[in-house]
């Protein structure tokens, strides 16, 4: 019991200092290892925002479940070297490690050498996430920033700001317009 006190705490600490949320890992969730990995230039300029725009999931064995098989997907329907997202967020307040932090993603076409890529996990056209996942979001923007992955003038963009789509969702998009350094 001590000792989960202590980890709960640690996590808190980690949440209060560096903005980090719960970040589950790679080996965590079952990731198949990657066929390749490029480097990705930090701090990123940017930090791109997008929906997975499948099912929504509140459990870490659900969530866990959720981002296997979009790595399954990206890997072998669009034969991508990985998952594309650089982290994805789900509405258990967890944010679950996809190519981390210096690895460049596949998540915006012209803008994955210069971006961070957050996906929430789900479809969020006509509702928005619940708190535990904005919360972890906006964690994990200042998680990037205190580490020295993004920059600390950032700028934050919609994937719709980017590329032809409508990811993240509209209603996802009406709560991110109204965070700091969201330009459009």
């Amino acid at each position: 019991m001590l000792l989960l006190t202590r980890v709960v705490w640690l996590a808190a600490l980690c949440v209060a200092v560096l903005g980090c949320p719960t970040i589950v890992s790679r080996s965590q969730w079952g990731a198949r290892a990657p066929r390749s990995r490029v480097h990705l230039r930090t701090p990123a300029p940017f930090v791109i925002i997008h929906h997975t725009a499948g099912n929504h999931c509140t459990s870490q064995a659900a969530c866990s479940q959720q981002v296997k098989g979009i790595q399954n997907y990206h890997m072998d329907k669009n034969r991508w070297s990985d998952i594309g997202y650089n982290f994805l967020i789900g509405e258990d307040g967890r944010a679950y490690e996809g190519r981390g932090w210096t690895t460049m993603g596949a998540h915006a076409k012209n803008w994955n050498g210069k971006s961070l890529g957050f996906s929430f996990l789900g479809t969020f056209s006509n509702r928005a996430p619940n708190a535990a996942a904005l919360n972890a979001a906006r964690s994990l923007i200042q998680c990037a920033v205190s580490r020295g992955y993004l920059s600390r003038s950032y700028t934050l963009k919609g994937h719709r700001n980017v590329n032809p789509t409508s990811c993240p969702g509209n209603a996802l998009y009406g709560v991110i317009t109204r965070w700091p350094r969201f330009k459009r």
